[in-house]
């Protein structure tokens, strides 16, 4: 079984966020980068899997440049067995999934999974995009994924409750909590992650849909106004007129 995991390379969730001074790009300057959480539970999960059956491939793919690459061999140490870069910058939601459909198809993937989403864009978009780029079923977000042969059974969340899918190989699947236990490189998996072959390729020729206009933090957050517990009346007034919400 060949598993490709995507995975994305996203700021640390402590990071404090801002932009350029025109506001067309993340300021990167002292940022520290992370794998998407997302994304190791798909990896953890895959490697799982390979080591169940006793047989098998896991590789990570990231779209992305030079600078991602601490990370990819982060995902390495923990257990990944090869690694795959596609040298440009992640440009939007549909450039990167035809990076990865690119890779899927000449590679040949069994099965193909990420996080449901990166925790810096909250897109929510690439894995179906993969799945129709291919061809294959998608099952988003999955919350348990098991293998049997070729058939795998997965678990998600529906609409006032949970769903049991079977699919067979190929898929696409998108992966959260509680799927596994995100793993920790040791020391060993550090030291022999430095040996394994990571592959640089350039990018299909297809431009990116979107564009960023702007970006903009916020607005800061407004003094709490506490109202007596014997004032409902002034409490009702303040949410129908100043929050607006009633």
């Amino acid at each position: 079984m060949k598993f490709l995991v995507c995975i994305s390379n996203v700021p640390d969730t402590t990071t404090k966020i801002t932009f350029t001074p025109d506001n067309k790009e993340f300021n990167k300057a002292g940022v520290q980068f992370v794998i998407n959480p997302w994304d190791e539970y798909a990896l953890t999960r895959a490697i799982e899997l390979k080591e169940a059956q006793g047989a098998g491939t896991v590789t990570v793919l990231n779209v992305g440049e030079a600078d991602t690459e601490p990370n990819i061999r982060k995902a390495l140490a923990i257990g990944a067995d090869d690694a795959i870069r596609v040298n440009a910058h992640p440009k939007d939601a549909f450039f990167v999934a035809k990076q990865i459909a690119a890779i899927a198809k000449e590679g040949g993937y069994d099965v193909i999974l990420m996080g449901k989403e990166s925790i810096d864009y909250n897109g929510f978009q690439v894995h179906g995009m993969v799945g129709e780029l291919l061809g294959i079923p998608t099952v988003a977000p999955a919350m348990k994924l098991d293998m049997s042969g070729n058939t795998a059974t997965l678990e998600r969340e529906i609409e006032g409750g949970k769903e049991i899918v079977e699919v067979n190989a190929p898929f696409v699947a998108s992966c959260q909590q509680p799927m596994c236990e995100p793993r920790i490189p040791n020391m060993r998996g550090i030291m022999t992650a430095r040996t394994k072959p990571l592959k640089v390729v350039e990018p299909t020729t297809d431009a990116a849909r979107t564009e960023v206009d702007t970006f903009a933090l916020p607005p800061a957050k407004q003094g709490v106004k506490l109202i007596a517990a014997e004032n409902a009346g002034e409490l009702i007034k303040l949410l129908r007129n100043e929050a607006k919400v009633i």
